[in-house]
């Protein structure tokens, strides 16, 4: 069996926590961790087989892989403690890791691994399979409902008022790499894309806040020599956090079950 251990039992935790309990691949939930230790173990409750609440060091040490779930300013300490341990770290902090790109050298020094999750990008083989070859330019443009931006950290530092938008606003336009810094907790799809692609510089990206909307969409171009393709996603957003679509949890989910699966579907 592969102990799979979760930093961070919020919204994207807890139902990696009900998939990997539910499972009949060999996969088996080692613990968690957690900010708020009261709300953890009253969300734990809800398992069938509930797991102890630890910290990070202990996690790592009952564990086998790691999911990232955990807010991104605690993306580092995670990943350091998980990658220097040689373990596998499975996370959708694209935005982090893109930050961070040291993460890449302890996973070297210390025989870890990094695999980030597709999180809500769908076409991530396709661009990876254009990298191998030319790739001209990625352009991506992101809408999503107001309610899911009103406390990005862009929108509060820039005092961009959304409150009684009426139409479509764009709230930024630059590079993904730019964009990571500006949005941390709202790009990781971004910067997925861009380093799955032609990197995060070249990676260009819109924001947009759009009140007639009810769910994150996403639309990708990609020109290179192999193909021209575009990529189109609607997120139904989770209830607990409209930031968080459904989707982002069970790409985890995917994951992990291609680490143990006989067969995998997809590069």
């Amino acid at each position: 069996m592969t102990k799979v251990g979760i930093a961070g039992f919020g919204t994207i935790g807890r139902v990696v926590a009900r998939h990997i309990e539910a499972s009949e691949l060999p996969l088996t939930l080692a613990a968690v961790s957690a900010g708020d230790r009261g709300r953890a173990a009253a969300a734990m409750a809800a398992l069938e087989r509930p797991v102890p609440i630890v910290d990070t060091a202990e996690l790592v040490a009952l564990s086998d892989v790691i999911v990232d779930s955990a807010p991104t300013a605690a993306f580092r300490d995670i990943a350091t403690a998980t990658l220097s341990a040689g373990k596998t770290l499975v996370t959708v902090s694209g935005a982090a890791l893109m930050q961070w790109p040291e993460a890449t050298d302890i996973a070297r020094a210390h025989g870890g691994r990094i695999i980030l999750a597709t999180g809500a990008l769908l076409g991530l083989d396709a661009v990876r399979a254009a990298a191998v070859g030319t790739i001209h330019s990625v352009t991506m443009v992101t809408r999503k409902p107001v309610k899911s931006l009103v406390k990005a950290e862009h929108v509060v530092r820039h005092n961009i008022d959304l409150t009684g938008l009426t139409e479509p606003l764009k709230i930024f336009a630059g590079s993904a790499l730019e964009g990571a810094i500006a949005f941390p907790a709202n790009v990781n799809v971004a910067a997925a894309l861009g380093m799955a692609g032609v990197g995060p510089a070249r990676t260009q990206l819109e924001i947009w806040a759009d009140p007639a909307l009810e769910r994150n969409t996403h639309r990708i171009i990609v020109d290179s020599d192999s193909a021209r393709f575009e990529l189109s996603i609607e997120n139904i957003p989770t209830v607990e956090n409209p930031g968080t679509g459904r989707i982002t949890a069970q790409s985890i989910v995917a994951a992990l079950n291609d680490l143990v699966s006989p067969i995998r579907i997809g590069t």
